[in-house]
């Protein structure tokens, strides 16, 4: 069945055509979903919580439309609304905002860094920066979007951004340094 057809099924509340989305975009919503939250049991929820209101919504969506990526979108906006209610993370009054500059990253041995090292060093960074970093830098999200979706000035989010990579890269060149010792020092 191709994606029209499962559109077109879904307007129609068709319940196989919506299992098969179900089973198309879970991965994808749950994978969005923990990235930003970091925690399973919300994700889960938040991805059924998606499910439902884009199956609500499904008559909005046309068949040229990339069904995952509007799923993804509504899950992902669920998920800042979960953030802005429970932690207000994102409240930003009476913040001076400073252009932060970002420093770029110079490796010798790049490629000895592991994805799951370099998702730890995300995970460490403060939240505030760590939603905009995985937006931006995993999600493909430009820094508008992020402003409309995350509700900030754009030039915050750009400074949220740039603060985040610059301590990401940090963590980064630490861990070199720190492999670099270890691998030349001498007993």
């Amino acid at each position: 069945m191709n994606q029209k057809d499962i559109i077109q099924q879904c307007k129609q509340n068709k319940y196989t055509a919506q299992i098969e989305v179900y089973k198309l975009y879970k991965n994808l919503l749950y994978n969005s979903c923990y990235r930003i939250l970091k925690n399973r049991e919300d994700a889960e929820d938040l991805v059924q919580d998606a499910f439902i209101k884009g199956f609500q919504k499904i008559h909005q969506v046309n068949e040229e439309m990339n069904l995952g990526g509007w799923l993804r979108r509504i899950a992902i906006n669920l998920c800042f609304d979960k953030i802005r209610k429970e932690k207000h993370v994102f409240s930003i009054e009476n913040v001076q905002e400073i252009e932060a500059e970002t420093v770029e990253l110079e490796f010798d041995n790049a490629e000895e860094l592991s994805i799951d090292f370099i998702k730890e060093c995300i995970d460490k960074l403060k939240e505030k920066h760590r939603v905009i970093v995985v937006l931006y830098l995993i999600e493909e999200y430009n820094h508008r979007e992020i402003s409309e979706i995350l509700q900030l000035n754009e030039s915050t989010v750009r400074n949220q951004y740039a603060r985040g990579k610059n301590q990401l890269i940090t963590m980064l060149q630490k861990h070199q340094k720190n492999e670099f010792k270890r691998t030349h020092t001498t007993a």
